[in-house]
């Protein structure tokens, strides 16, 4: 894996790196441009916000809630796209885009829809699920609790986009990412 920095996504989708389009590829039926799918996302994160945040209240009590996992969980933003990013075997492409509430990796390779799932999930799993279900295991664990809370629900994006896989993509397909869109094909 190879990864550039781009900084600051300049709302252009067709200035993402791509390959070529594959013979018979599908576009996944998803939103066509950036400011949808944040909305999409944002809207999914914030009912998961209620959900996880009244589990980790109801689970540890009020003092759960903390400032500092708040915090950490907002620092494991980066460390959440370079997660994504190891997933790749070859050159992908961090960008920021804050005025839609965005972080995202884009590579222009293909990866098999067991591997794209994988890639997905992986930094809600490390940064998410599994610190949550510890403090479910362990109430007194408050701040693995919070941090686990507030990183769940980062990942509705991801959550998404494994939605989208599991119900477009047929059994043996390939997927790969052109300008802000995933597409499939079947080798």
């Amino acid at each position: 894996m190879r990864l550039h920095y781009r900084a600051k996504f300049n709302g252009d989708t067709s200035s993402l790196p791509h390959g070529e389009h594959k013979p018979g590829a599908t576009k996944f039926r998803e939103p066509e441009d950036p400011k949808k799918l944040g909305l999409i996302a944002n809207g999914l994160a914030l009912a998961m916000y209620f959900i996880t945040i009244t589990v980790l209240v109801m689970w540890g009590g009020s003092d759960a809630f903390s400032f500092w996992g708040c915090a950490i969980s907002l620092l494991l933003a980066f460390p959440h796209e370079l997660l994504h990013a190891v997933c790749f075997k070859g050159d992908v492409y961090l960008y920021t885009n804050r005025k839609d509430g965005m972080l995202f990796v884009v590579g222009p390779e293909d990866m098999s829809k067991a591997r794209y799932i994988f890639m997905s999930m992986l930094p809600n799993l490390i940064f998410g699920f599994i610190p949550f279900a510890v403090f479910l295991i362990h109430p007194q664990w408050k701040l693995l609790g919070c941090i686990g809370a507030f990183s769940i629900p980062m990942g509705a994006g991801d959550y998404f986009n494994v939605f989208n896989a599991l119900r477009q993509m047929p059994r043996g397909a390939r997927t790969y990412l052109y300008g802000f869109n995933s597409w499939w094909y079947m080798p």
